[in-house]
């Protein structure tokens, strides 16, 4: 007699997919699919609607979501937009947050007021692929007064439907009164934008300011180990609708192992931005001291021009900052930059680790062009604010050496 062979194909396709008791963790499980099951085709059926349309934690296939990315949306829209009623969607990098934002809410025709000190790839979407669309954007002066004809009332045109804004500004660090535009922006009927990257979710509030979007790239403070790339659009509720159509056709999604670690890394932001903010500004404070260093940009110094207005609406500073130095070669910064120790040389920010990076803002600045002197960006991470000052104690005596 033959015996049936075993495993049959079947078997090896069935075992181990039912679990009779649900176990209770501390944490979300990871959840990779791609299909999502239905107990009945009616069910099924039944189930499109209600996705398509976004609602909440509704699903067909995993584009739409699940346990694990339906967990971290809801999260985003609590804490960044509690007590605001708010909706959040994912997308796969900072950038994608960024593009989708706008493609969703513009058309052809419209006109985009973006300010001078955005995130650069930001600048360069909008005067790009957007522009291809039909969508035309001006950049304007993040010190703008906001009313009147000279300030940022006067540059809105009748076909102006967003303005979009970073604050603090990227690499400048301008602080921008978001409230005071927010409601300019409201009586006109536009919609606000605002790069929340630098506050997200513990410094600040932005749907109390007003803003009508707040875009995140959860690359940053909300993962915090450098080791994923996300970003997000929370919404007001009145605007989820039209933001979830463009999720959806533009096919932007995350997977659950990433959204797991964005979901690990929010579990200890505020112990994380605690440190940031106190490491960053010793880290500040000692430059200012430096005669080689002609100002630090961090609006958490009183000798910023902004700090009145970060006072007032930012609950605390994080680990960011740019100082300019007194006229040197490139040479010398690249010896004040590279072989150190703790800071590593490095674009992005936002994790565990401090980098350090020379700016060159000539391509990135239109309206307000930076004049100063050499430009470094520094992110103070978690190490002890006394290494950090004593690498950069070395790295100011390699610049010094290197001169001439």
């Amino acid at each position: 007699m033959d015996k049936p062979p075993y495993p049959r194909a079947a078997d090896l396709i069935d075992a181990g997919r039912r679990i009779s008791r649900p176990v209770r963790i501390v944490n979300p499980p990871v959840a990779r699919a791609s299909s999502v099951l239905f107990d009945s085709v009616a069910e099924a059926f039944a189930e499109a609607g209600p996705a398509t349309a976004g609602e909440l934690h509704r699903a067909t296939y995993a584009t739409s979501g699940t346990e694990t990315t339906f967990a971290l949306m809801d999260a985003i829209a609590t804490l960044e937009g509690r007590p605001h009623a708010c909706r959040a969607a994912l997308m796969p990098s900072g950038l994608a947050a960024i593009s989708t934002a706008l493609l969703a809410f513009t058309r052809p025709g419209d006109h985009v007021l973006m300010s001078d000190s955005v995130y650069g790839p930001a600048r360069v979407f909008a005067t790009t692929m957007l522009a291809r669309f039909g969508v035309r954007t001006t950049f304007f002066d993040p010190c703008l007064p906001v009313e009147g004809s000279e300030g940022l009332a006067g540059c809105l045109e009748d076909a102006t439907r967003v303005i979009y804004l970073e604050s603090p500004g990227s690499y400048t660090f301008e602080v921008q009164d978001v409230p005071a535009i927010c409601a300019l922006a409201r009586d006109r009927g536009i919609l606000t934008m605002l790069d929340n990257t630098y506050a997200s979710p513990v410094l600040a509030r932005p749907f109390d300011w007003g803003v009508d979007l707040s875009v995140v790239a959860l690359t940053k403070y909300w993962a915090g180990h450098s080791d994923v790339l996300m970003g997000a659009v929370v919404v007001r509720e009145e605007h989820w609708a039209t933001l979830w159509q463009a999720v959806r056709q533009l096919g932007m999604c995350v997977g659950g192992d990433d959204a797991w670690l964005v979901l690990r890394g929010m579990r200890t932001l505020d112990a994380r931005m605690r440190r940031h903010q106190e490491t960053g500004l010793a880290v500040a404070r000692w430059l200012e001291g430096r005669p080689e260093v002609r100002r630090v940009l961090h609006p958490g110094l009183p000798s910023h021009p902004g700090h009145e207005l970060f006072k007032r609406d930012f609950l605390g500073s994080c680990g960011l900052m740019s100082f300019e130095l007194a006229p040197v070669s490139d040479v010398q910064v690249a010896a004040l930059c590279n072989g150190r120790r703790h800071f590593a040389i490095g674009y992005s920010w936002g994790g565990f680790e401090s980098l350090i990076m020379p700016a060159r803002l000539g391509s990135v600045r239109t309206v307000r062009p930076w004049q100063g002197g050499p430009l470094v960006r520094l992110h103070c991470g978690l190490e002890d604010a006394d290494a950090l000052i004593a690498d950069l104690e070395e790295g100011v005596a390699a610049l010094a050496a290197a001169r001439g």
